[in-house]
């Protein structure tokens, strides 16, 4: 067993292989729930799969605009967790990103163009998602307060606060009692089908803007972050070893809080992609699940944001895909799709060890049965 530990498995089987194998699991047991209710499963993954891969009505582009977000809110868990972290406080911190997104807009719209104003959206929504993180990281380094418990309760906090802003504050300046006005068209990004419409090509209606070049932008600054400056050998360390880290001369509490706030700037700048170029208005409950998926994202790519990207893309084609068998079967439900989407979930989350230690032991014996055979060594 000891042998088996100090093997690693392949990379391209963590991150390629296992799941693939957990999806299949998922979709597997997922045509049952189909055929239980009389339907072809065969038939309803064909219709999700055009759905999500569609160029003619648009399927791609919003696969790709869901994608945006669960990248954001998958990052943002990824990076808590490389430090030890359980970050449940995605929704709260998208929340109050997109009330950033809502003051620079109902403020700025008016008098600053799109290109001016967009800046100022992207680094409001990284402070007002920060400055929500870091508080339960400095209760969690500071008083001992558990992250998970003080996350959750921060995304309570941050709903009802929006709904009172929304109510009180910002609905009166022009929109209806929970949403704001929409934003100047000047101000807003344009979405991919007008890009598209102003270089003389077709595309359908989507949601797709420009967002999604920043958050692959935001995966590549993870990626230097985490494995390749000295902050992220820190937060390495300290997600390892905290004792040991603190040995070492690294202060564990201020990694801590560091970690937190650049976590909830990542999953506040999802209010950049939903509310400032997507919807073009601040409106009740936009978050809408994407914040506690991005729990899923995150495992799903095994914290690294190349896994997270693809993993996005798949829960993109889930929604959409979802959205699509909803139309063209009348008998499949959106709770018969929300099942679909919770198998997945719950095969790469709850039951990832299931797949995961048989696979990976299974290599770890091929390996070292390969390492004997060219040392002399016998089995």
């Amino acid at each position: 067993m000891s042998q088996l530990a100090a093997v690693e498995s392949p990379r391209w089987v963590r991150i390629g292989l296992i799941p693939l194998l957990q999806l299949v699991l998922a979709l597997a047991v997922s045509s049952l729930v189909v055929l239980m209710i009389g339907e072809d499963p065969i038939r309803a993954f064909k219709i999700m799969i055009q759905g999500a891969i569609s160029t003619e009505f648009g399927g791609l582009s919003n696969t790709l605009y869901y994608t945006t977000n669960f990248i954001f809110t998958g990052l943002a868990v990824a990076v808590a967790s490389h430090a030890g972290l359980f970050n449940i406080g995605g929704e709260g911190q998208a929340y109050v990103g997109g009330l950033a997104v809502a003051i620079v807009c109902l403020a700025l719209d008016s008098t600053l163009n799109v290109w001016l104003i967009a800046p100022l959206v992207v680094v409001g929504c990284a402070a007002f998602g920060a400055f929500w993180g870091v508080i339960p990281g400095y209760l969690q380094a500071k008083r001992g307060s558990h992250i998970v418990v003080t996350t959750i309760m921060f995304n309570f906090i941050a709903m009802a606060f929006m709904s009172y802003a929304l109510v009180v504050w910002i609905s009166p300046l022009g929109g209806n009692s929970t949403d704001s006005r929409y934003w100047a068209a000047d101000a807003v990004l344009p979405k991919w089908h007008e890009m598209a419409s102003s270089f003389g090509m077709n595309a359908s209606f989507s949601l797709l803007n420009p967002v999604l070049l920043l958050a692959l932008a935001c995966c590549v600054l993870v990626w230097v972050l985490i494995w390749r400056t000295r902050l992220g050998y820190a937060i390495r360390t300290v997600g390892s070893n905290p004792h040991a880290a603190t040995y070492a001369g690294i202060n564990a509490n201020r990694i801590i809080i560091i970690t937190m706030a650049i976590s909830g700037a990542l999953a506040g700048m999802m209010a950049v992609n939903e509310v400032y170029a997507a919807q073009g208005r601040l409106i009740l409950n936009f978050t809408s699940g994407f914040g506690f998926m991005g729990i899923a994202v995150a495992l799903m790519g095994r914290n690294h944001p190349f896994g997270i990207v693809l993993a996005s893309l798949l829960f993109g084609a889930l929604y959409q895909g979802g959205t699509e068998l909803q139309f063209e079967i009348s008998s499949i439900s959106p709770q018969m799709v929300l099942v679909i989407q919770g198998l997945v979930v719950f095969f790469t989350g709850a039951l990832d060890r299931l797949v995961r230690e048989p696979v990976e032991s299974l290599f770890q014996r091929r390996a070292i049965v390969a390492a004997n055979a060219s040392t002399g060594v016998a089995k």
